[in-house]
């Protein structure tokens, strides 16, 4: 967004705030590790082995706590966007740039109700991985005895 201010062209992108633009790459890359799975899933390639279903549930946390984590840096830094900083010489941004604002505001709620979804496919990663151990049994497969 680019707007004049006191007779000097000013400009605002993402890229001004380094968190928004790690971001935007963490996204990229969870996204594709999830449309993998969805491909395996949706062609019915079948994770046989309890090795492989690890594999499944340890990148579906490190997802959900990478994305977590990156919206919160991302606020935390939009933070000063909105209140601005007379220490930093930060100007608040948001009473200047509010379409860029509210277009900011509405990505890190995208990303917070991206990483509680991405919470949910974990519980079903892990139900389907914790269901092949035995219940009475410490870590053993129910197959094995």
């Amino acid at each position: 967004m680019t707007k004049d201010i006191a007779y000097i062209h000013k400009k605002v992108t993402f890229r001004y705030l380094f968190a928004l633009e790690v971001e935007l790459y963490i996204n990229v890359v969870v996204a594709a590790y999830n449309i993998v799975q969805l491909g395996f899933g949706w062609f019915g390639v079948a994770q046989k082995t309890s090795n492989s279903k690890w594999l499944s549930y340890l990148l579906d946390q490190t997802a959900v706590y990478v994305v977590f984590a990156g919206a919160s840096a991302a606020a935390q830094h939009s933070l000063l966007v909105v209140t601005g900083s007379r220490e930093l010489q930060w100007m608040k941004w948001c009473s200047k740039f509010t379409r860029f604002c509210f277009q900011i505001g509405s990505a890190i709620i995208l990303n917070y109700i991206a990483a509680l979804l991405m919470i949910i496919l974990s519980f079903i990663s892990a139900f389907s991985l914790f269901r092949l151990y035995s219940p009475q049994r410490y870590f053993h497969l129910k197959s094995s005895t």
